[in-house]
């Protein structure tokens, strides 16, 4: 990517987004604090046990939350990656068990499939002048759709033992989707807060204008942030699929609505300008943890689902809050 922008400009750029972009010591006080109140209402909370197993229900959110937040910091939003999570799911399936290609094929296929799908995203979103959220709804329902006509509906098993292993697989004891988001979120901080691409996507979200101005281009920035979305989306459906062994055209559901929530729970501006990849990581952990206590206090789910709507209007509540008193400008 080129850029016009001068060495001065992108380090003023640099500074101020790396202070809004800075972990908010509120996010990690409300994990501990929702830690220490899951363990005195349940013993099991701290068991090792039953922490392996909020690492891994969160992996898989996680990731989505990670592309969430480049699109988020740079004023967008994806409501479509939840279904992205399962058409990709589909396709890897589909590739290894309906038509006997190699376990690597059907990884290709899973991420391809996603930053395709993100692709076209991005590029209603840019050439076609349609906002993202009518972008993305449209796009919620038709990978969803396009997921149940190729899979008539119900779900495909038989993945290969390679495909599997990424989902089932505790190398040293750790769940392997658990070291795939921690190297996914360790790449994406790197290209976030260190990298021209991440420092001009908030840069994009905070003023489109003096992006511009900068040299930026806008346009394709947008394409590719979208894409790395759908890509990121498809990594999480490779993961789902691989931990169930199976293609599921429903999996996903409302996953985009726990995504935006971890994202701006960490600290991403959800009206663009800023983001936070640790702080979304730390998001991610605080709606596991949560999930997690209200499965063994055997809360109905249909509970959990009023209890994180209202944790997404809490934060972004407070995210009103910190911008009024001068978080951001």
């Amino acid at each position: 990517m080129t850029s016009n922008a001068t060495p001065a400009a992108t380090a003023s750029w640099r500074q101020r987004i790396a202070g809004g972009a800075a972990v908010r010591l509120e996010s990690l006080a409300v994990l501990i604090l929702l830690c220490v109140v899951m363990a005195v209402l349940s013993s099991a909370f701290l068991s090792v046990s039953n922490i392996l197993n909020i690492l891994l229900s969160t992996s898989v959110f996680g990731v989505l939350a990670i592309g969430m937040t480049f699109v988020i910091s740079s004023a967008g939003i994806d409501l479509s990656v939840g279904s992205i999570l399962a058409l990709s799911g589909v396709v890897g399936a589909m590739l290894t068990s309906n038509l006997d290609l190699p376990w690597w094929i059907g990884i290709l296929g899973c991420l391809a499939t996603g930053a395709l799908t993100g692709a076209v995203n991005g590029f209603l979103v840019t050439k076609a002048a349609i906002p993202p959220f009518i972008v993305t709804l449209g796009m919620l329902g038709v990978a969803r759709g396009i997921a149940l006509v190729l899979s008539d509906g119900v779900s495909i098993y038989g993945l290969a033992p390679q495909m599997v292993w990424l989902g089932q697989g505790r190398p040293f004891g750790v769940p392997a989707p658990v070291i795939v988001l921690l190297l996914t979120a360790l790449i994406a901080h790197i290209v976030l807060a260190h990298t021209r691409f991440g420092v001009y996507a908030q840069v994009i979200g905070d003023n489109e204008v003096a992006a511009r101005a900068m040299g930026v281009r806008v346009e394709r920035m947008k394409v590719m942030l979208y894409t790395l979305s759908g890509l990121l989306s498809g990594l999480a459906g490779l993961l789902f699929a691989a931990r169930i062994n199976s293609g599921e055209p429903t999996a996903g559901l409302s996953y985009e609505l726990t995504a935006i929530t971890a994202t701006i729970l960490g600290g991403t501006n959800l009206f663009g300008g800023r983001g936070s990849v640790v702080g979304t990581l730390i998001g991610a952990l605080i709606m596991g943890v949560l999930q997690n206590g209200l499965n063994l206090m055997a809360v109905r789910p249909f509970y959990q689902q009023i209890a994180i709507g209202a944790v997404l209007i809490l934060a972004v509540w407070l995210d009103r809050i910190n911008n009024s008193e001068g978080w951001r400008r």
